[in-house]
């Protein structure tokens, strides 16, 4: 009988975890900004569809009621006032829908997955919430190019502090989309209450129309949006290169003020940031709590 050689058992696999901190939080809020970027570059549906509703406020709304305000605007054209409106709604609607994709990955499983890896999970909604508001700048961006066809010439200082802007107004919207996502379950829900939420900020940030000679009750809930703290340095931004006359620019974009104090536009800004900010902590303690 021939004896059978017995194996020596083999050595047990170490499976060696990576220590937290902030290189391994920095490195997965840089991986999730990363595979936001790469999704929108490889959505041409989704970039293409992104700016029919631009052009359809610009090129339809603007011009149909151009016969009716053409003796309002100075001589302005409507298209040309409406542009940095719909600028900032692009970058709205852009965000919003990135951070939507949330709901989409907790669906098939990959946030359970993100969730669960050995880094905090404030650092993985930091970088959606980056990676959301880049991709709408970049959303943003598309729409500047259609500039010159609106009477708004391209320029460098123009176009860089569009970009800021842009960025800080996308940032917040998309920490507004997490706080949203962060309980929803479906996506049919989300868009439902995504929709009931976005069109109230879109009508009420003075994108459309001049915050002058307004209703008591329409001054004080345009004054409490958060984004008409970005809207209006948009418009300011963009009316600051077109060539028409000052008082016509004035009275279309006069100053937002607080209590007669006209407010500066980098406390505008900052409104909008400290904004992001606080709906950012709040969408982080909704995922701390999160299954």
């Amino acid at each position: 009988m021939t004896a059978t050689a017995t194996r020596p058992p083999e050595a047990p696999v170490h499976v060696v975890v990576p220590r937290s901190g902030l290189a391994s939080d920095f490195r997965a809020a840089k991986v999730v900004w990363r595979r936001e970027l790469i999704r929108f570059s490889q959505d041409k549906v989704r970039i293409v569809t992104a700016l029919v509703q631009p052009l359809l406020y610009v090129f339809v709304l603007g011009t149909g009621l151009a016969s009716l305000t053409s003796g309002t605007t100075g001589g302005v054209s409507l298209r040309t006032f409406i542009y940095p409106g719909v600028l900032a709604l692009s970058v709205l609607f852009t965000a919003m829908f990135s951070a939507a994709s949330i709901v989409w990955d907790r669906e098939f499983g990959f946030l359970r997955e993100m969730l669960v890896a050995p880094v905090r999970r404030s650092a993985i909604i930091v970088g959606k919430c980056l990676g959301g508001a880049t991709v709408a700048t970049f959303q943003g961006l598309i729409v500047v190019a259609i500039a010159p066809l609106v009477h708004v010439p391209y320029a460098p200082v123009m176009i860089a502090i569009l970009v800021v802007e842009m960025m800080v107004l996308g940032f917040c919207l998309t920490a507004l989309g997490l706080v949203l996502a962060a309980r929803v379950r479906q996506i049919q829900s989300m868009m439902g209450l995504m929709q009931m939420i976005l069109m109230p900020l879109m009508f009420l940030s003075g994108s459309l129309y001049p915050l002058r000679d307004l209703p008591g009750w329409l001054n004080t809930a345009v004054k409490i949006n958060p984004i008409t703290y970005a809207v209006h340095p948009i418009r300011q931004t963009v009316f600051d290169h077109v060539n028409a006359a000052p008082e016509a620019l004035a009275r279309l974009n006069p100053p937002l003020t607080w209590w007669g104090w006209e407010v500066p536009v980098l406390a505008q800004l900052g409104v909008v940031a400290v904004t992001g900010l606080i709906l950012l902590a709040v969408a982080v303690a909704q995922f701390n709590k999160a299954d």
